[in-house]
């Protein structure tokens, strides 16, 4: 999987849970960057994106992410 598929699926599962078709990710976008984007819905796009992807991201892995560049290597690095 390339890094510019695991985009475009990311942009689909944030899209539909935020619900806001607008959404363009990028690898600096942090929370702040994206309406809607808290806490709550934080937890809902992890589950999302581990549905999305079938494998479960280390909590540890979770709490450091700084932004969705880092989510990506995750999913890269995971999806080996």
């Amino acid at each position: 999987m390339t890094r510019e598929e695991v985009y475009e699926r990311l942009n689909g599962v944030f899209r539909e849970i935020l619900d806001d078709d607008s959404i363009e990710l990028h690898d600096e976008t942090v929370a702040d960057d994206v309406d809607g984007w808290d806490s709550f819905e934080h937890i809902n796009l992890i589950v999302g994106v581990e549905e999305e992807f079938g494998f479960k991201i280390p909590m540890g892995k979770v709490v450091t992410m700084k932004n969705v560049g880092e989510m990506v290597d995750i999913i890269l690095e995971m999806g080996k």
